[in-house]
């Protein structure tokens, strides 16, 4: 799957869950995905910005993980999934997947 395409989907679904009070931002093979919850919803965009919790992993990864062929916890355990920042934060993400 493409990034571009990865994108679009998590715009979509960001716009459908309450804003998430932080920011997040996804390094999907070195391309930044970044959603900015902060205001009265979440804005996603590529820009590479500092955020809350960032989470390192591969797009082949990140599809697995949305189509439910890899357990999140399973993901970061094996190494496939890094986060750095705020844990809690990751762990709320599944909204916006």
């Amino acid at each position: 799957m493409d990034f571009s395409v990865i994108v679009d989907q998590i715009q979509e679904q960001a716009q459908n869950v309450a804003p998430i009070g932080a920011s997040i931002k996804f390094l999907l093979d070195d391309n930044p995905l970044f959603i900015d919850g902060n205001g009265d919803k979440n804005v996603v965009s590529t820009e590479d910005k500092d955020a809350d919790c960032t989470i390192i992993t591969s797009v082949e990864t990140l599809v697995k993980l949305k189509s439910g062929d890899l357990n999140p916890m399973m993901a970061v355990m094996s190494g496939k999934i890094k986060i750095k920042g705020d844990m809690g934060l990751a762990m709320k993400l599944q909204s916006l997947l």
